[in-house]
């Protein structure tokens, strides 16, 4: 629940669990053979996928210790757990794997936790299990809490014993290894070694998918009753990894995992460098007057806590997202690779950020005024390059709906596009101005802040 404390709003749970979040992490680590929570990135875990997370309590506790949590939950009307933790400045998209695969390529987080989330593991035959595992990198953890895991419940009710045997069982035919079990909290370790799935009994558990069944791109694919990811190239365990914030820099051998040249690697990451200084400094009121300058060193720069929730509509590398983190800014990045462009997004999440596959030309997975900040980098070179599909005036509606009033829009590409851009702003009703990009006369700036309308007295 929440509750009203001298006009901030503090987050209470029935559950001692939540309440306990430090002891509970703690808990956690210790069942991992770690001193405590701050040691998960030593172990190699780094990006974590809540399920069901509430009110993110978790990953706000995990995030001090510089771990990154998505939460995903379904949709509700009120809002609620994804709403709530986008709130309170955190990762969170809504998402459900009911009977899709989720918008994440194979081996994509480095740990899962479902807490009393709702889900029925030992249903659909365990292909919600399968789907875990298919996100979940070589040597990750799979963290559940729910009474059903507590030895003591199975005295009382038959049922729920039949039913954690049959998940203990599933999960034994993945490959799993149940690493610790104390009360209501069970942990497994995935298999660090794709040659365990050969070594199983004939017969005996779900079979490896076909190569045409694991792909890279799951967008709107239904839950696979197969082992995926086991012939993919990043099949790296976790403790074989770089710890962050190493991680973040690909090295030669890491990138050509992906098929990136070192040097347009090192490229991408220098020129965000200097655009990320340039865009901050953008970010002021006073790019919008009758004879503006352009923010130098002596006027004040944007307040620190200004921007917090960032959207990459076009995540590219995920420069833009380690530029910021380079230049300390207090931001985390929710990194949106383009289902019709070149899928980037397993690189992204192996650096060590958060990111979804999505189309452009449909509701983004998240609810109204929940970002700060929205960029777009080239994107509408993208959409123009395929015709027959939105228009461009379609995406502005949906980047107003998501944007908070007051919140801020950069967008990056070619002149002709750019001021075709800046003429869909008006109807918007945001404050615009194009910029001139001094490295490139062939593109432009376009800087946008969605306004703050009070309600007039009547």
């Amino acid at each position: 629940m929440m509750m009203l404390e001298e006009e901030q709003i503090s987050f209470r749970s029935a559950s001692l669990i939540f309440d306990g979040v430090e002891d509970y992490s703690h808990q956690i680590a210790e069942m991992i053979g770690l001193r405590n929570e701050s040691n998960f990135i030593l172990a190699g875990v780094r990006t974590i996928l809540d399920i069901g997370c509430g009110y993110g309590s978790f990953g706000a506790h995990l995030f001090s210790k510089e771990l990154l949590t998505m939460c995903i939950a379904n949709y509700e009307a009120s809002g609620s757990q994804v709403q709530l933790t986008l709130e309170r400045g955190l990762p969170a998209m809504i998402g459900s794997f009911a009977s899709k695969q989720l918008p994440y390529p194979s081996l994509s987080f480095d740990m899962l936790h479902c807490a009393r989330c709702g889900v029925d593991w030992d249903q659909k035959d365990g292909i919600l299990l399968l789907e875990v595992d298919r996100v979940l990198k070589p040597g990750g953890y799979f963290v559940w809490t729910s009474p059903l895991t507590n030895p003591q419940a199975f005295l009382r009710n038959k049922e729920n014993q039949k039913r954690w045997n049959f998940v203990r069982d599933f999960v034994e035919n993945l490959c799993w290894e149940l690493v610790s079990q104390q009360d209501e909290t069970v942990v497994w370790k995935k298999t660090s070694k794709a040659s365990c799935y050969s070594s199983r009994k004939p017969g005996s558990g779900p079979s490896i998918c076909s190569k045409g069944n694991d792909v890279e791109s799951p967008y709107y694919r239904p839950l696979q009753p197969c082992i995926g990811g086991t012939r993919n190239r990043r099949w790296i365990p976790i403790e074989e990894r770089r710890n962050w914030p190493s991680r973040a820099n690909l090295n030669k051998n890491e990138l050509a995992v992906y098929g990136v040249h070192p040097e347009e690697f090192a490229e991408d990451t220098e020129n965000w460098k200097t655009a990320v200084g340039n865009f901050w400094s953008l970010l002021s009121p006073l790019i919008f007057s009758d004879h503006p300058k352009r923010p130098g060193d002596e006027d004040p720069s944007p307040p620190y806590n200004m921007v917090r929730n960032v959207l990459d509509m076009n995540a590219h590398f995920g420069g833009f997202n380690s530029a910021l983190l380079e230049k300390g800014k207090s931001v985390w990045v929710m990194n949106v690779v383009p289902t019709i462009g070149t899928n980037h997004l397993p690189m992204i999440l192996d650096r060590g950020f958060v990111g979804v596959l999505h189309d452009w030309c449909e509701a983004f997975p998240t609810y109204p005024r929940t970002y700060d900040l929205v960029h777009a980098e080239g994107l509408l070179s993208l959409e123009s390059g395929h015709r027959h599909r939105c228009s461009t005036l379609d995406i502005f509606t949906e980047i107003d709906r998501i944007l908070r009033p007051e919140g801020w829009v950069i967008i990056r590409d070619t002149a002709r596009l750019i001021e075709s851009a800046r003429a869909l702003t008006t109807r918007l009703k945001w404050d615009a101005r194009v910029i001139e990009i001094e490295s490139n006369s062939d593109e432009r700036l376009l800087i946008c802040q969605k306004p703050f309308f009070k309600r007039q007295a009547s």
